[in-house]
């Protein structure tokens, strides 16, 4: 392979082709072996179905020369995804989104004479506010066997929806564990009995469960049988129906309702907004991560102005809050995800390669920090100067809040433990961050003790 090209870890698996990297630009090889099923996909016209629905990422055929001629048949440039996001940084309404809209791909599959061969959740990402399926080489020639991609749809999208339904939604965190999928037998322990009674769930997830159990202790092949297309295309029906059935309740937590029992007046708070605003017009940044951004409030500062914008929380009910009123005002330029920055999404997969850490996914233009510091600094225990260190390795930009200890909701923090954090004052706050960042602007918040700051990373002066 030419040294100028750099192939990307999250493809290595698929003999059909991979992706790369050459002079700032990303690319997808087709192997010859793929062929015939790829030439399908055109005359067919399920790549014009699809990409016309939105569920396809578009691509350009260039005449790039292949990192690996003797096996290369096209040279693909697709469409740029604007931030890569993980399964388990999705809410439960991302999820079913998901799921639902690989359900829809594959039926317009089956309506063009081919199916899907994988139905991996990390082949989905989410552009202008929608899922899009990223991998154009996951579809196959229609064939009369089982759907080969039925149990990892099930391992990646129903096992984790079913587990946030009836469990708790912090189980979405399994699939950081499971890279390939919640496992049947697993997924079948968890759920509560009651859900062996659910005709769907006691199919599609207990004996399936069981039947993987009888066939792991077989030591024959299983002769492969032949499916009727009717019989493919209720199955497919019959995950979609109970994909659609499923909901989440949403719960009261500590701080999906921040907004409502924040200590701001009414006129504090539209300062503060306008403060943002105004920093975000001396930054002029193309990428924005807000860290802590609870349900999305100054998240829609940045993408109302155009701005591809990350909304990162803890709190996976504030982001399935800020995730439904994404979809009811068709926001295109936000995307909320579940985050703990104190304990952020790491490198996984194959030699800890093929899935990125959330660092390695940066560093954004700016990223907003309102109202974070004092939870990683006293709730957390985390020093200034770390601090300081980590979110100058995220953003260029930094529009940081500073709440002293005489703020309420820091009371609030400190009101069930020792106060040990004799370095958390604004002159200490100023001297470690300046380390790393200059101040620029300096804003306090009328009405409340609180300041705001505009900085710029020293790195990028």
């Amino acid at each position: 392979m030419p040294s100028e090209s750099q192939a990307l870890p999250s493809s290595f698996r698929d003999p059909s082709g991979f992706l790369f990297e050459r002079e700032g630009g990303l690319y997808r090889q087709v192997n010859r072996s793929y062929q015939g099923d790829y030439d399908l996909l055109f005359s067919s016209g399920l790549y014009k179905a699809l990409t016309e629905r939105g569920l396809l990422v578009r691509h350009d055929e260039t005449d790039v020369p292949p990192p690996d001629p003797q096996l290369a048949y096209k040279i693909l440039k697709p469409q740029l995804v604007p931030f890569i996001s993980y399964p388990y940084e999705w809410c439960f309404t991302q999820l079913k989104e998901a799921a639902l809209a690989t359900l829809k791909i594959q039926k317009t599959a089956f309506e063009h004479g081919m199916s899907l061969k994988d139905a991996s959740a990390f082949n989905i990402q989410f552009v202008d506010g929608r899922p899009l399926l990223v991998d154009t080489l996951s579809f196959e020639k229609l064939q009369l066997r089982p759907w080969i991609a039925y149990r990892q749809f099930c391992q990646h999208f129903l096992n984790p929806l079913l587990l946030i339904a009836y469990k708790d939604f912090h189980l979405n965190q399994l699939s950081r564990i499971f890279i390939d999928g919640i496992p049947m037998g697993l997924a079948s322990r968890l759920l509560p009995f009651r859900t062996r009674l659910r005709p769907g769930i006691a199919t599609h997830v207990h004996l399936h469960a069981m039947s993987q159990k009888v066939f792991s202790k077989k030591t024959v092949k299983v002769r492969e049988r032949q499916v009727r297309p009717v019989s493919l295309a209720g199955l497919v029906e019959s995950l979609d129906s109970l994909v659609r059935k499923l909901s989440l309740r949403l719960k009261k937590t500590e701080w999906a309702q921040y907004y409502q029992e924040t200590n701001y007046s009414p006129e504090g708070f539209e300062r503060k907004k306008r403060i943002v605003e105004e920093f975000l017009d001396i930054m002029k940044p193309d990428t924005v991560w807000d860290l802590g951004a609870n349900t999305g409030i100054f998240s829609r500062l940045a993408s109302r102005k155009g701005i591809e914008t990350v909304a990162f929380d803890v709190d996976f009910i504030a982001v399935e809050v800020n995730t439904r009123d994404c979809l009811e005002q068709k926001e295109k330029n936000l995307l909320p995800l579940v985050m703990d920055l104190t304990n952020p999404s790491p490198a996984i997969g194959w030699e800890n390669r093929e899935r990125k850490s959330l660092q390695e996914r940066g560093p954004a233009d700016a990223a907003l920090a309102l109202a974070l510091l004092h939870h990683l600094a006293i709730s957390n225990n985390l020093p200034l100067p770390k601090i300081a260190e980590y979110l100058s390795g995220v953003c260029r930009w930094l529009v940081i809040e500073f709440v002293p200890k005489t703020d309420s909701q820091v009371q609030r923090l400190l009101a069930t433990r020792e106060d040990i954090f004799d370095h958390y004052t604004r002159s200490d706050f100023e001297e470690q961050f300046s380390r790393a960042f200059l101040i620029v602007r300096i804003a306090p918040v009328e009405g409340t003790e609180r300041i705001l700051y505009l900085m710029k990373n020293r790195s990028s002066l």
